[in-house]
């Protein structure tokens, strides 16, 4: 499946846990997302300081048939890596983490929407389609 969206780890995790935009998500997951290693491992993260464990989150996934299949991660490169730091001048006023950064500079390369919960990043003009979930 060829990917339409990237999804960033405020999406994914608002489809993880039903939270509002969910269903932006899981059209977004039907018809192919990429997220970045950056932002799977923020996503894992952040389950697990609510105390899911990240292999029962990747096994829930891969039993759904959506990991490798309708949500696949994205390697983060050398190139990835040099596209994030040059967002970095353009994006410090807003605030953005190097996740965010990681997840935009894939939406760049691929020229693909990149879906986010984050407000902020409606305001950018970077090169990239920021879709808000909610």
């Amino acid at each position: 499946m060829q990917p339409t969206s990237i999804l960033d780890a405020s999406a994914l995790l608002a489809y993880l846990q039903g939270e509002p935009g969910a269903a932006v998500v899981a059209n977004a997951l039907t018809q192919g997302s990429l997220i970045s290693s950056v932002n799977w491992a923020e996503t894992l993260s952040k389950l697990a300081e609510r105390g899911q464990d990240p292999d029962t989150v990747t096994d829930l996934l891969t039993n759904q048939g959506l990991f490798n299949n309708a949500l696949m991660i994205a390697p983060f490169d050398a190139d990835l890596a040099q596209a994030t730091a040059k967002l970095r001048p353009l994006t410090r006023i807003s605030g953005l983490s190097l996740g965010d950064r990681a997840c935009l500079a894939l939406g760049i390369q691929t020229q693909l929407p990149v879906l986010t919960s984050d407000q902020a990043w409606s305001s950018l003009t970077i090169g990239v389609v920021v879709q808000l979930i909610r």
